[in-house]
């Protein structure tokens, strides 16, 4: 039987890894008929039911490649990345921000790698070396529970998020631990930052929506249930999942794309230097990245692909229309670390932080 990873607690966790990690070494060197070693180990972001149908899918095409994967937050990703450098114990790391990936890329924790599609993907959504590309694009919105605010009511754009009658009423994802969060605070910080070049005033909306949030999520899925029964009444997330969850699993979800403009994440794919089973990794890369799955990951997982060469994708896609929010996003790698470790220190509730 497999062995897959989960997120079970820090401590159990540790053990599990080392434990599966010290396992793949001592068959890193064996390959299948395809020249693949028989393992691929992945680390991931995008949550359980993605990563166990592209296991499925993979192993059916290569029977002999074990798919492991982690299932852990973006940022949680970076860190695990950087404290394994010198003993990478990963071999792709699928799904994150594009900025958070450019930081990898910065400290020479990834792999160059040009795919085999590549004249099918723009220049914006790479790397300029190829240390990673992107896989779809995720716009963030306001998403909020349809039985508890009547549609005349939702919030339409950012500013109207520190209403305080919404007090209580906002639960979000812990940002620490998510490149999507870390990422949208620091534009909402931008958006007077390119005019002032001082953060302050970014500080005072985010002081404010700290203010009006009941609590901070350990993970999506916390989130997730927890606005659907009621226990807040909106967040701040990404479009793709909150199609997905009311249309799949009947959540009372629905969102407004913020009148003046939204964050258009890049999320991202790269090979680790390092990894211990690279032509697994390559295969897997391919294997994701490719027509037949870009189209199913838009149908299935609602992802807008970056790909240019994907027909036939769902009416809601090729319908939305996304205010993209100008942002510097060379400077916002730059500025991340330093505004979320303010966030973190000043402005954030430390009663509100829920280790769950």
């Amino acid at each position: 039987m497999k062995t897959k990873w989960r997120w079970i607690g820090a401590m159990v966790l540790a053990v599990g890894v080392t434990t599966g990690c010290m396992a793949s070494t001592s068959d890193g060197d064996s390959t299948d008929k395809d020249g693949l070693e028989k393992k691929v180990v992945i680390y991931s972001p995008h949550g359980k039911d993605i990563l166990q149908d592209f296991e499925k899918q993979f192993e059916k095409e290569h029977p002999q490649v074990d798919v492991e994967w982690l299932d852990i937050g973006s940022q949680e990703i970076l860190d695990r990345i950087r404290s394994e450098k010198d003993n990478p114990q990963v071999d792709l790391w699928w799904g994150a921000p594009s900025v958070m990936f450019e930081q990898a890329r910065e400290e020479g924790l990834l792999q160059p790698y040009q795919p085999g599609y590549a004249e099918s993907l723009p220049q914006e959504f790479r790397a300029t070396d190829w240390s990673w590309t992107g896989t779809s694009q995720t716009p963030e919105v306001i998403m909020y529970n349809t039985r508890e605010i009547p549609k005349g009511e939702v919030p339409q754009d950012w500013d109207d998020l520190l209403d305080p009658k919404w007090k209580d009423r906002i639960i979000i994802r812990y940002p620490l631990a998510s490149g999507t969060m870390r990422t949208l605070y620091s534009a909402m910080i931008y958006r007077d930052y390119k005019e002032t070049k001082s953060p302050e005033s970014g500080f005072e909306w985010l002081k404010k929506l700290d203010a009006n949030t009941k609590e901070y999520s350990a993970n999506p899925e916390i989130m997730y249930s927890k606005v659907a029964r009621g226990e807040g009444a909106l967040t701040i997330w990404n479009m793709p999942d909150t199609v997905m969850l009311k249309e799949t699993k009947n959540y009372p979800f629905d969102f407004v794309i913020p009148e003046s403009g939204t964050p258009v994440l890049t999320e991202g794919i790269a090979l680790v230097k390092g990894g211990q089973h690279p032509q697994a990794a390559k295969a897997f890369y391919e294997f994701v990245n490719s027509k037949s799955a870009m189209k199913h990951l838009a149908k299935t997982y609602y992802r807008i692909p970056t790909r240019k060469d994907i027909q036939d994708l769902p009416a809601w896609i090729e319908k939305t229309r996304i205010q993209s929010m100008d942002l510097d996003w060379k400077l916002l790698r730059e500025k991340e670390n330093e505004w979320m470790e303010h966030w973190d220190q000043k402005i954030k509730s430390g009663a509100k932080q829920r280790e769950e």
